[in-house]
């Protein structure tokens, strides 16, 4: 078991953060994963003026996590295959800024492990389009309404319902192969 001093943080945006809970939360060494809102300007935002797209804010998760248990390059390989990463207007139907995907860094380490992930990724020949994921600095991270944590627990049908329905399961398993996380 580790000391608190080890955790670190990883904050990803993937789309709806319903979706980018569970193939995280499910991985040794992470000891929270919280759904919220960051990279905007408006502090403690709601959900919906998050969805209006006035604040400039990402749906993203916020992972906290050990690394000597679950490193970031796994975290990073983890979160490629969740996510459609050539798609500039959002990830599946989910569209707008809210819905785009992003890697916030918190350190220069993590900047180059993102970096080196996406270089691999584009050069890997999996994706025909280029690799759109941006790669930003963390800013203040605001955790979403309580509703909203731990939905694919709460709501399992529901949440496999939208998994299914907007198309990000079968991108995954065209993509990725079989995957149990959806």
């Amino acid at each position: 078991m580790s000391n608190d001093h080890t955790f670190q943080k990883a904050t990803f945006a993937g789309g709806c953060f319903w979706c980018m809970v569970k193939p995280f939360d499910q991985q040794p060494g992470i000891e929270s994963v919280t759904s919220g809102y960051t990279g905007g300007a408006t502090p403690n935002p709601s959900y919906q003026e998050v969805c209006s797209e006035t604040t400039g804010h990402y749906e993203a998760v916020q992972i906290v996590y050990d690394p000597e248990v679950f490193p970031y390059d796994e975290l990073l390989e983890v979160y490629w295959q969740q996510i459609d990463p050539t798609d500039p207007g959002g990830q599946f139907f989910d569209r707008g800024h809210s819905y785009k995907t992003a890697i916030f860094y918190h350190d220069e380490k993590q900047r180059i492990l993102a970096e080196h992930s996406k270089q691999d990724l584009e050069k890997s020949g999996k994706f025909n389009k280029p690799i759109v994921t941006a790669i930003l600095p963390a800013k203040e991270f605001y955790p979403a309404e309580e509703y909203h944590q731990e939905y694919y627990k709460k709501n399992p049908v529901h949440y496999q319902r939208y998994s299914h329905g907007s198309g990000r399961a079968s991108f995954i398993k065209e993509k990725w192969g079989e995957n149990d996380e959806q």
